[in-house]
């Protein structure tokens, strides 16, 4: 397959981006910038943005049914609609009060998925380390109801996709690891947890996305400056080189899902290496010569849906 074209789209204005999708109804992109306190809106037909300040830190958002949105924010998870009021639905952690969310998706069933971390944020936006590996997986149902997903423990919960043959992917970025495992048969609890391929030399594991043939795309941040793709067998069978040296998360939009969006981060970087790097932080589009899956919604009557 012939060398992807890495295009900028918007320069860098991300503190954080994250949790980027594409809205085929609107037929536009939604992300966060977690440290900016941001919801993003940009259409790549007609250049338009739009943006939403967010009182607390924004760390995920996904689509719901009846054409809203569901966003982790710090600690909660709300419903919204593209104004002013969050309306919280969930509290994953309330006796918790030193981990925030992190990644989030909508699930092939409707319901939303999240994972928490030991918050690495300062109330002023600043770096703060991590101590200890207090991060899980939660599924949230249109009632509000939360289950716990799996026991295990990370250090930071990310990247997430569902493989055709029924396997949850994630990542723990701190341990340079993603992870397959089996769903349960009642949906609400995974099992048996094991790597998924070899750690890659590069950087670490940040937001993913699914293509067609169930290929996972993966952001190696923190200097992997690359997506990468991997085979449900487990094998990395594509990299992509990219200008961004933190990219943090990836969707398939355009009107035939064959443009490969990715967001990245400017978090720790010093005003020196900004100037001199003018595209962290921004956002990048790539054609890799086949189309991802259409994002899930949220199911707000508690059924399945696609697209």
């Amino acid at each position: 397959m012939a060398e992807s074209v890495v295009q900028q789209l918007l320069p860098g204005t991300d503190v954080v981006g994250e949790s980027i999708i594409w809205d085929l109804e609107r037929a536009c992109l939604f992300w966060v910038d977690i440290v900016g306190r941001t919801i993003r809106r940009f259409d790549p037909a007609s250049g338009q943005e739009q943006h939403w300040d967010v009182p607390e830190m924004p760390t995920s958002i996904g689509l719901r049914t009846d054409g809203g949105a569901i966003v982790g924010l710090t600690r909660r998870v709300v419903l919204w609609d593209f104004g002013q009021t969050f309306d919280t639905l969930a509290i994953p952690e309330p006796d918790l009060p030193d981990n925030r969310l992190n990644e989030g998706k909508v699930a092939p069933d409707g319901s939303f998925w999240v994972g928490t971390m030991q918050n690495n944020v300062t109330e002023s936006g600043a770096p703060k380390d991590i101590t200890a590996k207090s991060g899980r997986y939660y599924r949230v149902e249109a009632s509000g109801r939360t289950t716990l997903l799996s026991p295990d423990r990370y250090g930071i919960t990310n990247g997430m996709a569902w493989l055709p043959d029924g396997r949850f992917i994630t990542a723990d970025t701190l341990d340079n690891a993603i992870y397959a495992y089996l769903a349960g048969s009642d949906g609400r609890s995974l099992h048996e947890r094991r790597a998924f391929g070899e750690p890659f030399p590069r950087g670490f594991p940040d937001g993913c996305c699914m293509d067609e043939e169930g290929g996972v795309w993966t952001c190696r941040v923190a200097g992997g400056s690359c997506v990468t793709r991997t085979l449900p067998d487990g094998r990395v069978d594509r990299v992509i080189e990219l200008p961004c040296s933190w990219p943090t998360s990836c969707t398939f939009g355009g009107p035939d899902l064959r443009t490969l969006f990715v967001t990245s981060a400017q978090f720790t970087m010093t005003p020196e290496h900004l100037a001199a790097h003018v595209e962290e932080g921004g956002l990048f589009m790539i054609e890799p010569g086949l189309a991802g899956v259409p994002e899930n919604r949220f199911s707000v009557d508690g059924g399945t849906s696609n697209g």
